[in-house]
């Protein structure tokens, strides 16, 4: 009796041990593995939340990694930080990857990877209906809302030097609205495509394409020297062949990039 149950007892453990095993290993007894997104959830429509709806994060990016997710097999966990903290998350390992209409800069670059370009955009000036900001040159003597560690507080450095005003920084995208409907900023710098979810919503707000400027690309930014980076570029490239993120961006933005 005693012999039976050591054998069982034996036969458990083992059972046990294998039962660990798979819980730990990607993709195997149907488990997928967890990647930890971090995103900055005020750039509407790119990530943004509903609150009408609830809490949960929508938007372009999160279909976008959703989809990218589904065809490599992982589950995606999303975190909601400001925009300045999303690189240094990846840099503490905080996070596996970030999708936040975020451009690869060269000063990027040096502390993280980026995937190929995903989404390209321009850069616009917005102002209040009736400011008389309709130039670049409009903004002298004027202060100018940007989003703290934005490539558009890049930008707004660059225009600086050939005409005279001030740059304020904010965390985050409403931060700048609020502040111009307040009369604290003249006028802001932010992507075309977001800036028209804020002229459909405020009547009161205007805004032109600044001409001269070189795209804003968005990629996935991972961190430096990640295992994930040819993967996701590969997956990237089947959804751009295959049509499916012409569809995603046809839905989030009602135009093709074509």
């Amino acid at each position: 009796m005693k012999k039976g149950l050591a054998i069982f007892s034996v036969i458990l453990l083992i059972c046990m041990l294998s039962a660990c095993g798979t819980s730990q290993t990607s993709g195997s007894g149907g488990e997928k593995k967890v990647l930890q997104m971090a995103t900055s959830a005020d750039y509407k429509p790119f990530e943004y939340k509903d609150t009408a709806k609830g809490s949960d994060i929508m938007g372009f990016d999160v279909d976008l990694i959703h989809a990218l997710a589904d065809k490599l097999g992982y589950k995606i966990e999303i975190k909601d930080m400001d925009f300045n903290s999303l690189v240094p998350a990846l840099q503490a390992k905080q996070a596996d990857i970030v999708l936040a209409g975020m451009t690869p800069t060269e000063d990027r670059k040096k502390n993280v990877d980026f995937t190929d370009i995903y989404y390209t955009a321009k850069h616009m000036i917005v102002s209040k209906k009736g400011s008389g900001i309709k130039t670049v040159d409009d903004l002298k003597g004027k202060t100018l809302g940007v989003q703290l560690g934005s490539i558009q507080e890049g930008k707004a450095k660059e225009l600086q030097k050939k005409t005279a005003f001030k740059i304020e920084n904010r965390n985050r995208i409403p931060d700048l609205v609020q502040e111009m409907n307040a009369g604290r900023f003249d006028a802001a710098i932010i992507e075309d495509t977001v800036a028209k979810g804020y002229f459909e919503a405020d009547k009161n707000l205007e805004g032109f394409v600044i001409q001269d400027s070189e795209e804003a690309g968005s990629a996935i930014a991972l961190q430096k020297d990640s295992p994930y980076t040819k993967e996701f570029n590969k997956a990237l490239k089947e959804l751009k062949d295959s049509g499916e993120l012409e569809k995603l961006i046809v839905k989030w933005f009602g135009g093709s990039q074509k």
